[in-house]
């Protein structure tokens, strides 16, 4: 049980480091629409840099890399000066052995209106501004925004706040600004809350892990009772070493095992006596 509960941890410990080394990709941009002819600088941020992280991206054109006939790769990340339509697509960061990061969806629009909306997943209760923006005038004009090709809401400044998104609110937007045009729609992804914040006992630790999901109670667990049941294993195991180092006396030669265990009873007498 001690070598499974050792074997269980070692490989928990792997998983986190190579989670932890997982390298994340960050963009400059504020939001994921771009104007054409915009410059965006997009980085590898993370991991160990002897992987050979490079950015990668799937568009109409196929699947390229930096630095092949687009952008400029240098110190972990690449820099696209002027963006044009057909840098429209998914980015991410590629591993010479093939691990990826997470994937940025970019729109580089040729109209005059663009929706600027989280370039990253957004955590379920926080709030999230829409702003709809265009390219020459100011961004503070009337518009109607849509969710899933439905009219959702009308502001007269331009931007609005979903205040405590859900995964309710997980949709496609966009955005009009009468007179100058619509903007390209983009996805809004809403990720749940952690389960676990603060858990003090093992009693708590127990309770709580009910609400994890299933696939996760037995990694749960493990991280949980693991440590006390080697713990336990080792103390028991160091008591008995030392009891046997002061009750046994040393052996004598030509002794049988049964002898051997009649003299330790009778030092262990004389002792109490």
């Amino acid at each position: 049980m001690e070598e499974t509960c050792l074997l269980q941890l070692l490989f928990l410990t792997f998983l986190l480091i190579h989670t932890t080394n997982q390298v994340h990709l960050t963009v400059s941009s504020k939001s994921r629409q771009l104007f054409k002819e915009q410059s965006v600088t997009l980085s590898c941020e993370g991991g160990d840099s002897s992987a050979g992280w490079t950015l990668r991206r799937n568009t109409t054109e196929g699947q390229t890399q930096c630095g092949d006939q687009w952008g400029r790769w240098s110190d972990s990340s690449c820099k696209i000066s002027m963006t044009l339509p057909w840098d429209s697509g998914v980015y991410w960061c590629e591993s010479r052995e093939g691990a990826i990061s997470n994937m940025v969806n970019l729109t580089v629009s040729g109209g005059s209106v663009i929706l600027q909306s989280p370039v990253l997943p957004v955590m379920e209760g926080d709030d999230v501004t829409l702003l709809c923006q265009t390219k020459t005038t100011p961004s503070n004009l009337p518009a109607a925004f849509y969710k899933d090709g439905s009219l959702i809401r009308n502001r007269t400044t331009g931007h609005m706040t979903i205040q405590h998104v859900s995964r309710s609110d997980e949709g496609l937007y966009k955005c009009d600004i009468s007179g100058h045009g619509e903007s390209p729609s983009s996805w809004i992804t809403v990720t749940a809350l952690p389960i676990i914040t603060a858990l003090p006992t093992t009693t708590a630790l127990t309770s709580e892990s009910s609400f994890l999901q299933p696939e996760l109670r037995p990694l749960f667990h493990l991280v949980v009772f693991c440590p006390y049941v080697i713990s336990t294993l080792l103390m028991v195991s160091l008591y008995r070493r030392r009891a046997t180092v002061v009750t046994a006396p040393p052996a004598q030669a030509g002794k049988t095992s049964a002898e051997d265990f009649y003299d330790i009873e009778a030092v262990t007498s004389e002792h109490h006596l």
